[in-house]
């Protein structure tokens, strides 16, 4: 892999983070979560929700009011088996990890355990959760809702949100299968991470209100928010290239994060109120944890999975490629590359860094790109 960015050593971003985090008012304990969810984004060589996003989406949210600092985390109805969690609009990955830790120790008892959320906010990559599970020898399932950004087949109006669905698989190999992905051909957060590099958004990702394919990565995002652009589905525009199965499973994805909870859903997760002012992202998540132990014991469970990876990996390539990858492949990889090298950082978040360490005061922290 080459990498020409300079590094942070793992240590000192958290480090750095919790500080942010604290001069914010968020409490230490639940810092330490926030960070470890971001990192682990970088950890796994998803960029658009690691320390790109550590900013503009929970600190400056935190400055404006719409995300509170203090998670206030209220089980408001539970059985053996599951429970619904109201997040007051506290911090999502806060709010996700005691929600997920709750669907496991479910599990741990019966064998399943599901948690929905309500009144939650944006909660890091979902694969996160998915794999708290495979470290407890279980099945994984997350998704959220998520403000606007989605066009129905045959149309233009952003409706839905990125609607990831999360699968996560304990297996018998190194690393867990890890399927996290959104529900759109892209996600809003890697359109963010073109625009603060200067990259064009590759044609089909976006469509205009006339159907047409949008390229210009910070008019995009001005575009999602006025409503004058929509992320096309999984699959694409239309039904030639089954743009209408990504549409479906974004729509299963916003049921099951709302109506389990009876929580907001579609235009009214925009984060705007009708006079355009700025209010809080009312999330809903949900977690599902399934213990392997439960069926035929988790090594079979984890033998038999790992035995259908290699089988795919080892089956005919196509020309020109000598490689085949089963999902969660490639993160591991790019952890193992940059487990003692840190996270690498770009201008954008440098200069970010250095301002918020400037502005805060937080002098104990020196940069290698200063």
């Amino acid at each position: 892999m080459k990498e020409t960015r300079p590094f942070i050593e793992w240590k000192t971003a958290e480090d750095f983070m919790v500080a942010v985090f604290e001069k914010y008012g968020v409490p230490k304990a639940d810092a330490r979560i926030c960070a470890d969810v971001l990192l682990e984004s970088d950890r796994r060589g998803i960029e658009s929700h690691g320390c790109n996003r550590f900013k503009p989406i929970y600190i400056d949210r935190i400055k404006e009011g719409i995300l509170n600092p203090k998670t206030e985390y209220e089980i408001i109805r539970e059985t053996a088996t599951t429970a619904v969690v109201d997040g007051h609009n506290g911090i999502g990955m806060v709010v996700g990890t005691r929600a997920m830790q709750l669907a496991i120790d479910k599990a741990k008892e019966y064998g399943m355990g599901m948690v929905a959320v309500r009144n939650s906010t944006h909660y890091g990559i979902a694969g996160y959760y998915a794999t708290m599970c495979t470290k407890n020898d279980m099945i994984g399932i997350t998704g959220t809702n998520a403000r606007p950004s989605i066009a129905p087949t045959f149309g233009v109006e952003n409706m839905l949100g990125t609607n990831p669905i999360t699968f996560g698989l304990p297996t018998d190999e190194e690393f867990p299968f890890v399927l996290d992905c959104a529900t759109s051909i892209s996600q809003r957060g890697k359109i963010e991470f073109y625009a603060r590099n200067g990259m064009d958004t590759p044609a089909g990702m976006v469509i205009g209100n006339d159907g047409q394919a949008l390229t210009d990565s910070r008019q995009i995002l001005e575009d999602l928010n006025n409503g004058k652009a929509a992320l096309a589905p999984l699959g694409g525009i239309g039904e030639e290239m089954a743009g209408y199965k990504g549409y479906g499973y974004a729509t299963v994805v916003e049921i099951l994060s709302a109506a389990l909870q009876a929580g907001r859903f579609l235009h009214m997760l925009s984060g705007k109120d009708a006079q355009g002012n700025k209010i809080p992202y009312p999330l809903g998540h949900f977690f599902i944890a399934i213990d392997t132990e439960a069926f035929m014991g988790a090594e079979s469970f984890k033998k038999t999975a790992g035995e259908i990876l290699r089988e795919l990996r080892a089956s005919e390539k196509a020309p020109g490629h000598d490689r085949i990858y089963t999902a969660g492949e490639k993160e591991y990889e790019v952890w193992k590359f940059r487990r003692d090298k840190g996270v690498p950082v770009g201008e954008a978040v440098q200069k970010e860094f250095i301002g918020m360490r400037d502005e805060l005061g937080l002098t104990q922290f020196k940069f290698p790109f200063e």
